[in-house]
């Protein structure tokens, strides 16, 4: 106790630590900025005032449990699942499986670095070729993620003595490429060809290169563009063209070759071929393909290729199965065509509006407000049904929808089940409907939101 005592003593009479001296030209101490100023968040928080008001829930961020497939779970109940982008059943598939797992075990779970820095492993070539054969062209380069892909090839190889030619409903990788480019960009309306050949006999002239971007089906209506007239446009007039087939490839074709093989057109007409390994793939990331020349000068220069790492070994190793599976079982792709048609054909005959979509990998049921899409679908989620909006500004606030994504995995149970529902829950709501627009402008104010 006693040199307890003492220990206390000298610790009351010990000088405290000096303190460090701010240095006399410091900046004065602030606060971080507060991103909640910011007009947009301000905004989207007037959004979920308006929401909270009704007793809207947020339909998004579900956490499901297992496996994207047909069927989904959340919160422990098994849902049919037509949120998501496994086309051909390949996500979970055993052999897609033991070939990531299989390429894991060989390299690990990363590639490290940069393929110009670390090297790349046999797998990310081997693969590279298989999608340039799918494609019918010379090479193919792969990328860590879809949306960088059409970002970084497109924002690295216009200029801005270039121009940019879009389709009015383009995916936003393709607008963020257009705008990183500082190029020039012009829309003609969706699908309207007249349209673009007009454009581009009145601007052509005023530009170096012309670039027209298109998709191949589009991933908001479902729908394609006419392939053959594009390619003589493009030819008419020196411009390249870019398609994106996300949502086509391994959907159209009677191989899953995608939108040049539906058309029975050589694709060497075509300059640059996009696609992503997330979909039909059961992968991650995007790709190009096209002339050797051009994947050779994207491999040495181009930024999101250069200074990105390269795709994780186990991903590339998931894609390459998966390509294997459907060029060994092309009944899965004629089996998500009868599904995506029987599904369009059911829900016209329900009197639901599906925009201009083929049947094929997507179908849209337009709702015509925000509030309205994702108060259907959370009234479909109590039915057992996952299915998300597509709201403003995604798509005009008029424009929205739900978004079913078919598969080849779907039972005509389950669509039939999907459609009856949908159109029962529309016609319900129709009865106490509100517009999304009055909801907001009776909202509080930001400064009052939670």
């Amino acid at each position: 106790m006693a040199s307890l005592r003492a220990g206390h003593e000298a610790a009351r009479h010990r000088k405290p630590a000096a303190r460090a001296e701010t240095p006399a030209n410091a900046p004065p101490a602030t606060k971080a900025f507060d991103f909640s100023e910011l007009p947009s968040f301000r905004q989207l928080s007037m959004h979920r005032a308006a929401a909270d008001m009704i007793g809207l829930e947020n339909p998004f961020f579900q956490p499901h449990e297992g496996v994207a497939s047909a069927t989904t779970v959340i919160d422990g109940v098994q849902h049919d699942n037509f949120a998501s982008y496994n086309y051909l059943g390949l996500n979970g598939h055993p052999e897609v499986n033991a070939a990531a797992v299989t390429a894991l075990e060989t390299y690990g779970t990363s590639a490290s670095a940069s393929r110009v820095v670390a090297g790349e492993r046999p797998v990310h070539r081997e693969l590279e070729a298989r999608l340039a054969a799918l494609h019918g062209v010379e090479d193919a380069v792969v990328m860590v993620s879809g949306h960088a892909t059409n970002v970084t090839t497109i924002g690295h190889l216009l200029g801005a003595s270039d121009l940019i030619v879009t389709d009015a409903l383009v995916h936003n990788s393709i607008s963020e490429g257009a705008r990183l480019s500082h190029a020039a960009r012009m829309n003609f309306p969706h699908g309207d060809l007249d349209a673009l050949e007009h454009l581009l006999s009145k601007h052509r002239h005023k530009f170096d290169r012309v670039l027209i971007a298109v998709e191949g089906i589009y991933s908001m209506d479902g729908d394609f563009p006419d392939l053959p007239r594009l390619i003589r446009i493009k030819q008419m007039f020196d411009a390249w063209l870019l398609v994106d087939e996300a949502h086509s490839v391994g959907v159209l074709g009677s191989r899953g070759c995608g939108i040049a093989e539906h058309f029975g057109i050589d694709p060497t007409g075509v300059e640059m071929w996009m696609g992503t390994l997330s979909k039909t793939f059961s992968s991650c990331g995007g790709y190009i393909a096209g002339s050797k020349a051009l994947c050779d000068y994207l491999r040495a220069t181009a930024p999101g290729f250069v200074f990105s790492v390269g795709l994780s070994p186990p991903l590339a190793a998931a894609a390459l199965a998966s390509l294997d599976v459907m060029a060994r079982e092309p009944d899965r792709l004629r089996q998500l065509t009868r599904n995506g048609h029987r599904f369009l054909e059911r829900a016209k005959t329900a009197g639901l509006d599906t925009g201009p979509s083929a049947g094929f990998s997507v179908i849209p049921v337009i709702v015509g407000d925000s509030i309205g899409a994702a108060t259907l679908c959370n009234r479909l989620l109590k039915r057992g049904i996952n299915v998300l909006p597509i709201v403003f500004p995604a798509v005009a606030e008029k424009s929205a929808r739900i978004r079913f994504f078919i598969t080849s995995e779907h039972t005509a149970e389950q669509i039939d089940r999907a459609v009856d529902a949908t159109a029962e829950e529309l016609a319900a709501m129709k009865m106490k409907s509100a517009r999304f627009s009055d909801l907001v402008k009776s909202a509080p104010s930001s400064d009052q939101a939670p």
